[in-house]
């Protein structure tokens, strides 16, 4: 389906990495599909010395690596970069604000900032663009991290929203945009074989993990200040969480489902500073070997202190306060240089109260619903079989919903979805501030433990972190769905 007119997406940072591996892709790729309208225009915007011609050699160079599987179609390229244009621009001048707003005066539609810049750089973008009149009739896309802490996050939101109102704004979080993410919604509340069975009566309790094999890469300096807590636990996983645990939203406008996951995220139980070493667990890697291969510890890599206590691992357990989840066990895990890359979701249902078969339909997990967000996107629900011939032994099987099996169509990458849907004015899939809010102020306390306790816990870069994260489990009588496979 094509964007419903035509538009301007001005992207800031346009040389910059997340760019080039993610934003300039999904726009070529929602063009060669067809989904972009015919008369929308990319403006980049950076500080290099680059003319057009320029620019569009370095998008040459950087873009194409990261274009999905099905490879470069060499006539949508080329339609697709005449879509671009360039504008250098300094931030500190506010003269080449009013030159992009002169390249901006002949383009029709609705017009789209994209800030894929450090969150330093937010405020004085939004200001300087109100300064020559650009705040109106616009959208403004803000990337994580929004802020260091709730007072951060809260001035700058207070700035942008001084500039931009509230349906203006679009705080992205990629994983909202996963088509295994959408597929849950689709399971939960388009199916009456998954809702009734939804809820503390029949789940045991709920596993969430977005695990990395990379380490900090280049991004040493940020990440020392920042850590695994608030780099993916307040936004990603939280968010995540949310999906999952909220309520059957009245439609699926942005502000029905955004309320219900609010309601979530405000009825997480607090976390008492003198009980965060049994439900909070943080690690920080050592040297270790991945697939063969040598890595440094975190203390060692570039631009991090030798003395760091920044944590990149954090497991946490986590207890929703209502009605529908109350007593079940919810364990969010993230982690840099670890076993395996994988984001998923498991739902391990209880056991049945009594079984004539035997010990194995007794047994934690024999049902259990596995959503994988990455690398490859699936659905995979596990129950019990009679293994065949002689008596009843029962044995694991599962179903499977494989998406790039069972639907011909190509499936649309998240960025893809997310940058379509700021064109079309749609804001269900991103995060508002109030949601933020609530992120923000659960995740505080235990921010505020660690900046004043000691040294995260080590573990070897390779593994599944800390043995702690797997002690913290086996406290509830179970583990992490590796440990069990």
């Amino acid at each position: 389906m094509q964007t419903d007119s035509s538009f301007t997406f001005v992207l800031f940072g346009g040389t910059g990495d997340l760019s080039m591996r993610k934003i300039l892709p999904a726009l070529y790729e929602a063009h060669r599909a067809g989904m972009l309208a015919a008369s929308g225009k990319i403006v980049a915007v950076a500080r290099h010395e680059e003319d057009r011609a320029g620019y569009l050699q370095w998008v040459n160079e950087h873009v194409k690596a990261h274009v999905a599987k099905s490879g470069i179609d060499e006539g949508a390229w080329a339609s697709f970069v005449d879509r671009i244009e360039y504008v250098k621009l300094d931030l500190g001048k506010a003269e080449d604000f009013v030159k992009l707003r002169d390249a901006l005066q002949d383009q029709s539609g609705t017009r789209v900032f994209y800030l894929a810049t450090g969150p330093s750089l937010f405020v004085p973008i939004c200001h300087a663009l109100a300064s020559v009149g650009l705040n109106e009739n616009a959208r403004i896309v803000l990337e994580k991290p929004l802020g260091y802490d709730l007072r951060s996050s809260n001035a700058i939101n207070d700035a942008v929203g001084e500039i931009f109102a509230e349906e203006q704004i679009y705080r992205i979080d990629h994983y909202l945009g996963k088509e295994p993410v959408q597929n849950l919604l689709a399971l939960r509340f388009g199916n009456a074989l998954f809702e009734p069975l939804w809820r503390r009566e029949w789940v045991e309790s709920i596993q969430i993990t977005i695990a990395e094999e990379l380490g900090v890469e280049a991004r040493g300096d940020f990440y020392d200040n920042t850590g695994a807590l608030r780099d993916m636990v307040q936004n990603h996983l939280l968010q995540l969480l949310s999906i999952v645990a909220m309520e059957p939203p009245h439609s699926m406008d942005s502000d029905s489902v955004r309320d219900e996951k609010l309601r979530v995220l405000r009825a997480l139980k607090p976390i008492d500073p003198r009980d965060i070493s049994k439900v909070a667990v943080r690690g920080q890697y050592h040297a270790g070997v991945i697939r063969g291969t040598s890595v440094p510890a975190y203390a060692t890599e570039s631009g991090v202190k030798t003395d760091s206590a920044t944590e990149t691992f954090v497991a946490l357990k986590v207890e929703i306060e209502n009605w529908r989840w109350a007593g079940v066990p919810f364990f969010l895990r993230t982690g840099k240089r670890l076993a395996d890359r994988v984001a998923e979701i498991v739902v391990n249902f209880r056991a049945v109260p009594h079984s004539a078969l035997g010990a194995s339909a007794l047994r934690a997990g024999a049902n259990r619903l596995v959503i994988r967000l990455q690398p490859n996107e699936m659905i995979r629900l596990y129950c019990l079989a009679k293994k065949p011939g002689e008596g009843m032994n029962l044995s694991s099987v599962h179903l499977d919903l494989a998406f790039d099996q069972f639907f011909k169509e190509g499936q649309m990458e998240a960025y893809q979805r997310l940058l379509l849907d700021v064109i079309n004015g749609r804001l269900a899939l991103f995060v508002r501030r109030d949601e933020q809010e609530a992120a923000w102020k659960w995740v505080e306390p235990i921010l505020n433990e660690w900046a004043a306790s000691g040294k995260p816990k080590p573990y070897a870069a390779g593994t599944w972190g800390p043995a702690a994260a797997s002690a913290m489990l086996a406290q509830h009588g179970t583990c992490w769905l590796e440990e069990e496979n």
